[in-house]
């Protein structure tokens, strides 16, 4: 049990160095999926939507190669089921998306601004996390249960691009699945370096950086972190996670489980995971990053119509995240590194969310002006 013990804490300490690289990496060269959005839909720019993409491939390819090594289960994965909800994915992810831009960001972004003394995202980092604990265990997860999670698509062979192929052929589902993660991440990684423009340290650092990030941990939950026989359960365990199923990087229901075990500290029974280290890594990250670069400095809302703005946005977040399965972290490149159908659908929500909730903000403006 100390082994254990001490193997636990590498995986939680594993898990924060991640983190803190990613809060810093995010905080330094403005990795911001949200802000990729709005780029391309305010100004024509796709810089940091390549950012985004580059990191999907990376991540894609990574994670074939982790699977193909046999370094971890694709099966045993967060996103691995045979359930197909793409009612909750989709709902959840126009929610998400959509709040997002009212709060200024994904979570991600939320805990980076926190790092850099962004007052107005410690408000939204609070009220995401109680909707997202509600959704999850509380009164709108009575209402996601029954509603939008009862709509799905049974697909025992598995929710994933791999096993479609396999149908249509004779190979494997892992087989098909590494494969497709193979030729789909080189067509991403392709399709951005391509562009002579994006060819920048600060472009390359975001991309292959935070890419290769989600790969790590990965390995680092998949691997380092697999016990084949627990000394208590006699059964095999992935140590630090709370789903007890390989984990990877994501900002929604580890902000609540962040929450969850910050009020209940004195119960026992709350233990730091992989999700909450995860959490306070990123804003350690950036706040590190930010004092590094002297642009630490504390900011407040400008006035009520800015607080209610930021309110609504995190509820959004944080009850679409949970029905979603997940942020543009958790979904957008974690969920989508493993193939998964549920992923696409959250992400392609996610991103029609943002849109809308642009152009809403965009005739707000107007009309302001008027």
């Amino acid at each position: 049990m100390n082994e254990i013990s001490a193997l636990n804490q590498q995986i939680l300490l594993a898990f924060f160095g991640i983190a803190f690289a990613v809060g810093a990496i995010s905080h330094r060269t403005h990795f911001c999926t949200m802000g990729a959005i709005a780029d391309v839909v305010n100004m024509g720019d796709w810089t940091r939507a390549r950012q985004w993409v580059l990191a999907v491939g990376v991540a894609m390819v990574g994670f074939a190669v982790l699977v193909q090594s046999g370094a971890i289960d694709s099966s045993k994965t967060l996103y691995a089921n045979g359930r197909f909800m793409w009612l909750s994915c989709a709902l959840g992810g126009v929610m998400f998306g959509y709040g997002m831009v009212m709060a200024s960001g994904c979570g991600n972004k939320t805990l980076v601004r926190i790092g850099a003394g962004n007052l107005k995202s410690l408000v939204v980092f609070l009220v995401l996390g109680l909707s997202a604990f509600a959704t999850l265990k509380g009164i709108t997860a009575v209402l996601r249960v029954n509603t939008v999670d009862a709509v799905a698509m049974a697909m025992p062979n598995g929710a994933d691009l791999g096993a479609l192929l396999a149908a249509t052929s004779q190979a494997s589902s892992a087989q098909a699945g590494i494969w497709s993660g193979y030729v789909l991440g080189i067509i991403l990684i392709l399709w951005v370096l391509r562009h002579a423009d994006f060819w920048s340290f600060e472009n390359l650092t975001a991309s292959f950086g935070i890419g290769s990030l989600i790969v790590a941990a990965w390995w680092v939950s998949g691997s380092l972190g697999f016990v084949p026989e627990h000394p208590d359960t006699l059964e095999a365990v992935y140590l630090g996670t709370s789903s007890g199923r390989i984990e990877a990087m994501s900002f929604v229901a580890p902000v609540a489980q962040t929450l969850d075990w910050l009020l209940f500290f004195s119960d026992k029974s709350k233990v730091l995971t992989v999700g909450v280290m995860s959490v306070v890594g990123v804003v350690v990250g950036s706040a590190a990053s930010a004092l590094h670069q002297h642009t630490f400095r504390w900011e407040g809302f400008a006035n009520v119509s800015d607080l209610s703005q930021h309110l609504m946005g995190g509820v959004l977040m944080g009850v679409g995240g949970v029905m979603a399965m997940g942020c543009t972290f958790g979904q957008g490149l974690s969920g989508i590194s493993t193939l998964s159908l549920n992923s696409f659908v959250a992400v392609a929500a996610i991103v029609c969310g943002a849109v809308l909730s642009i152009h809403h903000q965009v005739a707000r403006l107007e009309r302001s002006l008027a």
